[in-house]
């Protein structure tokens, strides 16, 4: 149990996917404007790496590993992402047409969504277990929500705040993400601190 709760505040916090490893930086930017959109692509991209873990575990497992076909796993991975991508992508048009609309092209994005990819591979490179590998990709999405969330609530900050004209826009949304990284990086070893406290 305390393995897993390792591997969960780790991808949520010390090893945030977005602003440790800065992957999924495109949705990260592109649709954190809002608090709302921030969570409807928090959401997804959630559902997307828990279900992308279910399938890509027992096909790497149980086919690519035995076969010796490891070398195809990116391609097998993505093919992977990009059916359940579809899918869900199809159920928010069909379900939520706001929120559909409001995620506009990153939605199918998702697809190509470094993080989903980097969750899915990072869990087969550490050797996880089946449980475990579905605990890295819940924490590395609700890290992913997170950073979306607390971002977004930094950046209608700054869009409204008064700032030389040569920061407004793309600078400051920058600098912003820098400082939201940084304070994301102050957490470094506390899991370690925290957990490796707990009997086993």
């Amino acid at each position: 149990m305390k393995e897993l709760m390792l591997i969960l505040f780790s991808a949520m916090i010390t090893d945030n996917f977005v602003l440790s490893k800065f992957m999924g930086i495109c949705p990260f930017l592109g649709v954190s404007k809002k608090a709302d959109s921030s969570l409807g692509m928090g959401t997804a991209v959630t559902i997307v790496m828990i279900l992308a873990q279910l399938c890509t575990y027992p096909v790497y497992k149980f086919f690519l590993l035995p076969f010796d076909l490891v070398y195809l796993r990116t391609v097998v991975f993505i093919l992977i992402i990009a059916l359940f991508v579809q899918i869900l992508e199809m159920a928010v048009k069909k379900l939520f047409p706001p929120l559909y609309r409001a995620l506009g092209v990153y939605l199918p994005l998702i697809t190509t969504n470094c993080a989903v990819l980097g969750v899915t591979i990072l869990n087969a490179d550490n050797e996880y277990t089946f449980i475990e590998s579905i605990t890295g990709a819940l924490g590395a999405g609700l890290g992913f929500t997170a950073a979306m969330l607390i971002f977004s609530g930094v950046r209608s900050r700054t869009e409204n705040a008064d700032i030389p004209a040569a920061f407004k826009g793309a600078p400051s949304t920058l600098i912003a993400a820098s400082v939201v990284s940084l304070a994301f990086m102050g957490f470094s070893g506390i899991a370690e601190g925290i957990f490796g406290g707990f009997g086993g």
